[in-house]
């Protein structure tokens, strides 16, 4: 028997992430607005089903991550998920990070298609970590950031130690992660963590206008360029050229390097077809 009207019933799993191609463009949607889009294992899966689908379909040429409601993520949804401390086997905390958060965060940085978060509210935690590893964040002006960890006196995880101190340096990231305050889209953006601050009609409007015009772009020569900036701050000069002497020349086997160069010979506007 259904539930009744006033018990609306449990949402199914794929509802709780939503997703379309549009455009060559993949819209990822978190949709649990209820509860701040706080992701559960399940959502946390099908995102990084979704990911790795993308990067092996040519027809997709650019992701965007969004979310319904208030909230953009408000990070891991723990009930339920943690056992009482006198019955955790060591190892256990660690194998869960290395299987669930940090594979989320990995998901992103190497899918092989470019990534636009689209922060229509807060951030805070992994759903913070989920924004910053995408690799251009547009935030609505009500977008809020928060390093909530030490808040529940919990080290960051999902990649924060990693991600930030490359992306604002170490002083600034130490601030953020020590003192735990919600950081604005204002400031997220004098900082560097966005690339840009909207209105929060205009959030959609932008992100498909970016995810549409990367997605009329040479696909492979910008995986390859994401794959250089990713490594370039683990890497020495020696190791970084060679990388990117190497990246060149695969790209000059694609039908789109192809068509770069012979369009700017004939002046013309070039037609990428991602390949």
């Amino acid at each position: 028997m259904s539930g009744s009207p006033l018990e609306p019933p449990e949402k199914s799993r794929d509802s709780l992430i939503l997703h379309a191609t549009d455009n060559a463009v993949s819209w990822i949607t978190l949709n649990r607005p209820e509860a701040m889009n706080a992701i559960t294992p399940d959502q946390r899966e099908r995102i990084i089903q979704l990911l790795a689908e993308t990067s092996a379909d040519p027809a997709v040429r650019a992701v965007v991550i969004t979310a319904t409601g208030r909230g953009f993520c408000a990070g891991a949804d723990l009930r339920g998920a943690s056992a009482p401390l006198s019955e955790r086997v060591p190892g256990d905390v660690a194998r869960t990070l290395r299987l669930g958060a940090q594979r989320l965060i990995a998901s992103v940085l190497d899918c092989e298609k470019p990534v636009i978060a689209a922060v229509n509210g807060t951030a805070a935690g992994i759903g913070a970590h989920l924004a910053f590893a995408c690799d251009l964040v547009l935030a609505a002006e009500p977008a809020r950031f928060i390093e909530v960890f030490v808040r529940r006196g919990l080290v960051p995880d999902g990649g924060g130690a990693y991600l930030l101190p490359r992306l604002i340096g170490p002083q600034r990231a130490k601030e953020l992660m020590f003192f735990g305050d919600a950081l604005s889209a204002a400031d997220a953006e004098r900082l560097g963590l966005v690339n840009r601050v909207v209105p929060p009609e205009e959030l959609e409007k932008t992100a498909r206008e970016w995810a549409e015009r990367l997605a009329t772009g040479p696909t492979r020569a910008l995986a390859l360029t994401k794959q250089l900036v990713n490594a370039s701050l683990d890497t020495d000069r020696a190791t970084a050229f060679a990388a990117e002497a190497a990246a060149q020349e695969i790209n000059m086997t694609t039908a789109d390097a192809n068509e770069g160069v012979t369009s700017f010979v004939e002046r013309r506007t070039p037609r990428y077809e991602g390949r």
